[in-house]
């Protein structure tokens, strides 16, 4: 092993380090408390040394999103593919979304509710992209007349709603299951 290697296996770990801490933070005493000095302090490295990974907070939440999007992609697979035919599968794909967010509500709020340096679209990275397409496929026998990807930013749009609408107490919880047995209603009958 080269000198080289071994530096940039320690930087990749060092970063790594760093993501880990801020979702770790974010998970136990929210994003308001990760900050680059709090960072600094639980991994052992200064701040200089954190900015020579990221340029600061909305870089690091951006890290923490991508990676979180990146296991959201893996769960949405897991789920289409265990189903048994499209309206399973839609209804997985989405309860896997909404289990997504409810168990990991820093890294939801770091995808999808804090400033970022992410673009979705097709410019958008590699995880992102995987995220949205176990949805479009999922959607997609289902899109009717209209156009998937906009059908599918549609039905991401209105579980997303649900998600963020019931995260913050602005619906009745005792409602949660008939409120996804509607949509799923509304989402499956534009099939042909």
């Amino acid at each position: 092993m080269t000198t080289r290697t071994r530096k940039e296996r320690e930087r990749a770990d060092r970063h790594q380090r760093i993501i880990d801490a801020a979702r770790e933070l974010a998970e136990t005493q929210g994003w308001e408390a990760v900050t680059i000095r709090k960072l600094a302090d639980r991994i052992e490295y200064s701040q200089p040394v954190l900015y020579s990974h990221f340029s600061g907070k909305t870089a690091i939440v951006s890290a923490v999103a991508e990676q979180g999007c990146a296991e959201l992609a893996v769960l949405l697979r897991e789920a289409r593919a265990a189903a048994a035919d499209p309206a399973e599968a839609l209804a997985a794909v989405i309860g896997a979304y909404v289990d997504f967010a409810a168990d990991n509500a820093a890294r939801y709020d770091a995808i999808f509710v804090l400033k970022t340096d992410l673009r979705f679209g097709p410019e958008a990275p590699e995880a992102l992209q995987a995220a949205f397409d176990e949805i479009r496929q999922a959607y997609a026998p289902f899109a009717g007349p209209y156009d998937v990807e906009t059908g599918t930013e549609v039905a991401w749009s209105a579980v997303h709603g649900l998600v963020t609408l019931d995260r913050s107490g602005r619906l009745r919880p005792d409602l949660r299951d008939e409120r996804m047995k509607v949509l799923l209603a509304q989402l499956t009958s534009g099939r042909d």
